[in-house]
C-alpha cells in the first residue's frame, strides 16, 4: 500500500467532476452578520490553553477535520522569522513553523497574484489554469466549468467562507465568478483585484451586496479593512464550531501601498517610512494569524483543524518599499513578477497539534507548489485527491505517514511581458520585460525567455538558463552550456506543460 494514499475515504473518480461532487450532500448556507472596525493590540505570541474536549474532537475521529487557509499578499520568502528574517517580528507564525511543518521549497502558482490564486483554488498550474495573467482592465473570471476546493468541500457538507481579497470577475453580484458561485457560502471583502489595493475602502462586499463604509468617505481613514476581514473570519469560526468548516482568509497584507494603522510597532526605528509601515503590516498579519489560532484553541478546535499559511508570490518593490532592506527574498534572486526563485518561492507552514502526528516539528525540502493544496485538503477531508488537478497530495509529508508524492516537474509562466520594475530589470538583465517560462525537476531549474513580450511555444528563438538549486539556490551560475542533456529535458517539459487557453 502506498503510504501517501491511506484509505481515508472514497477515491475521487478519475473522469468526472460531476461524480466527484455527488459523493456528498450539499451544505446549507448561513449568512454572516456585519462587523465593526478597530485596531487590535499586537499579541504577545502566547497561545491560551485548550478547554475540555468539544464536539469538534469527535468530528476528527470520524475523518472530518476543519481547514483554515491563510494567503498573504506579496509576502516574500524571507519576511518571516522562521525563514531567516531578523528585523520584522513574526512570533506567532514562527511558533507555528516550529510546532508544525515548515516547507523550504514551496512555490506560488505564478509570480503575480491572480494566476497564483487561481492555481490555489483550482489545483492547476498556470499552463492549464483558467486565469494566467493579472488583469489589465476587467478582471479575469472563473466560470461554471471551474472546480475549486471550495465547491468540493461545500458539496461534502462543509461550511465554507472566504474573507478578504477575491480578485476574479467583475464587480457584479450575480455572475459565475463570484465566490458564492465558486463554492464559498460566505464571503466578505474585496471582490475585484483593483478594490483590494485600498486599505480604507469606501465599501466592501458582504456576499452579493456592497456594504458602504461611510466612515471612510471622503478620503477618511477610520475603518481599516483587514481588521473587519479578520473579525468576520473569527465570527465564522464561532458560528460553525460544531460542524466541519473551511475558512480561507486572504487579507491584502502586505501589498502596496505600505499602510498600517497607528501606532506603528516600528515607529522608533530610523527606517524609511514605507519600510516601517511594511514591517508593521507583516507583524499585523502575524497577529491576525495568532488571533485565529487562539480562537481555535479556546473553542477546543485546534487539534481538529489544519492551518495552512502561504503567500501568493514574492515581495513587491512598490510605493517606496525597499525589499532588499529586509532581505525579503531570503537571499534568492528576483522579486514579484520574476520567474527566478525570489519571485515564486514562498513560505508554507502547516500546523495542527492533533492531526499532523509524526509530521509535527519537521522541515520539508520537497519541491511542492500552490496547486498541491487542493488535493491535500480533499485528501485530508477523506475525499481522496482528484485526478483532474495538476497537484499532488502532501498528506504523507504533513502527517509523517508517507514519503513525498511523485511528479515529473513544477511549471510556471509569465505569458505577457511588460515594462519591468527596477529590481526585476536588474535581476533579469537583457531578458527583462519578455514573456517567460520556468520548470523545476529535482535539483534542476530552467528559466526560458521569449524574444518578445508575447508567449509562444518555446523554440530556438528563446534564451535558456539552467541552475542547480541544490548547490546554487540563488541562481547565480548558469550551467546550461555544460549540461545540454538536462536543458533538453527541461525544454521538453516546457512544451508539455503549456496548453493554449481556449
Amino acid at each position: 500500500m502506498n503510504p501517501e494514499r491511506p484509505p481515508a475515504g472514497p477515491r475521487v473518480p478519475r473522469d468526472s467532476r460531476r461524480r466527484f461532487l455527488l459523493t456528498a450532500a450539499a451544505a446549507t448556507v448561513v449568512p454572516a452578520g456585519a462587523a465593526v472596525a478597530a485596531w487590535p493590540a499586537l499579541g504577545s505570541g502566547r497561545t491560551t490553553a485548550s478547554p475540555a474536549p468539544s464536539p469538534a474532537r469527535r468530528r476528527r475521529r470520524s475523518g472530518r477535520p476543519n481547514f483554515v487557509v491563510v494567503v498573504a499578499d506579496d509576502l516574500g520568502y524571507g519576511e518571516l522569522g522562521g525563514y531567516g528574517q531578523t528585523q520584522i517580528r513574526t512570533p506567532r507564525l514562527d511558533r507555528l513553523a516550529a510546532e508544525g511543518v515548515r516547507f523550504t521549497d514551496f512555490y506560488a502558482g505564478a509570480p503575480v497574484c491572480a494566476p497564483s490564486r487561481c492555481s490555489l483554488l483550482t489545483g492547476r498550474h498556470i499552463g492549464r489554469a483558467r486565469v494566467r495573467t493579472n488583469p489589465k482592465g476587467p478582471d479575469s473570471s472563473l466560470t461554471d466549468a471551474d472546480l475549486t476546493f471550495g465547491k468540493v468541500l461545500q458539496e461534502a457538507g462543509y461550511r465554507t467562507g472566504l474573507f478578504g481579497k477575491w480578485g476574479f470577475g467583475p464587480a457584479e453580484p450575480d455572475q459565475p465568478s463570484h465566490p458564492h458561485a465558486q463554492g464559498f457560502g460566505e464571503f466578505f471583502g474585496y471582490l475585484t483585484h483593483g478594490e483590494a489595493h485600498r486599505y480604507f475602502p469606501p465599501a466592501l462586499w458582504d456576499g452579493r451586496r456592497s456594504l458602504p463604509l461611510p466612515a471612510n468617505r471622503p478620503r477618511a481613514r477610520n475603518v481599516y479593512a483587514p481588521e473587519l476581514i479578520v473579525r468576520r473570519g473569527l465570527d465564522f469560526v464561532d458560528r460553525h464550531r460544531d460542524e466541519p468548516f473551511l475558512l480561507v482568509l486572504t487579507p491584502p497584507l502586505p501589498h502596496a501601498p505600505s499602510i498600517a494603522p497607528s501606532p506603528f510597532p516600528y515607529r522608533a526605528r530610523t527606517w524609511a517610512r514605507p519600510d516601517r509601515a511594511h514591517a508593521a503590516q507583516v507583524t499585523l498579519l502575524d497577529s491576525y494569524v495568532g488571533r485565529l489560532v487562539d480562537r481555535l484553541t479556546s473553542l477546543g478546535l485546534a487539534d481538529d483543524t489544519v492551518v495552512l499559511f502561504t503567500s501568493d508570490n514574492g515581495p513587491h518593490e512598490e510605493g517606496g518599499f525597499d525589499p532588499d532592506f529586509f532581505h525579503a527574498s531570503g537571499g534568492l534572486r528576483g522579486y514579484k513578477r520574476s520567474l527566478y526563485e525570489g519571485g515564486i518561492r514562498v513560505p508554507l507552514i502547516a500546523w495542527s497539534p492533533g492531526l499532523l502526528g509524526r509530521g509535527r516539528g519537521r522541515v520539508s525540502s520537497h519541491p511542492s507548489a500552490m496547486w498541491d493544496l487542493f488535493p491535500t485538503i480533499t485528501d485530508l477531508a477523506g475525499l481522496g485527491p482528484p485526478d483532474e488537478v495538476d497537484g499532488r497530495s502532501l498528506r504523507g509529508l504533513l502527517t509523517g505517514t508517507g514519503g513525498p508524492p511523485r511528479r515529473d516537474y513544477l511549471y510556471w509562466a509569465r505569458p505577457n511581458g511588460a515594462k519591468p520594475t527596477p529590481r526585476v530589470a536588474a535581476a533579469e538583465g537583457e531578458h527583462a520585460g519578455r514573456a517567460a517560462a520556468a520548470v523545476r525537476f529535482g535539483r534542476w531549474k530552467a528559466v526560458g525567455f521569449a524574444p518578445g513580450r508575447h508567449y509562444f511555444d518555446p523554440d530556438d528563438r528563446w534564451s535558456y538558463e539552467l541552475y542547480d538549486l541544490w548547490t546554487d539556490p540563488g541562481e547565480r551560475t548558469d550551467v546550461a552550456a555544460s549540461r545540454p542533456e538536462i536543458l533538453d529535458q527541461a525544454i521538453r517539459y516546457l512544451h508539455e506543460a503549456w496548453v493554449p487557453p481556449a
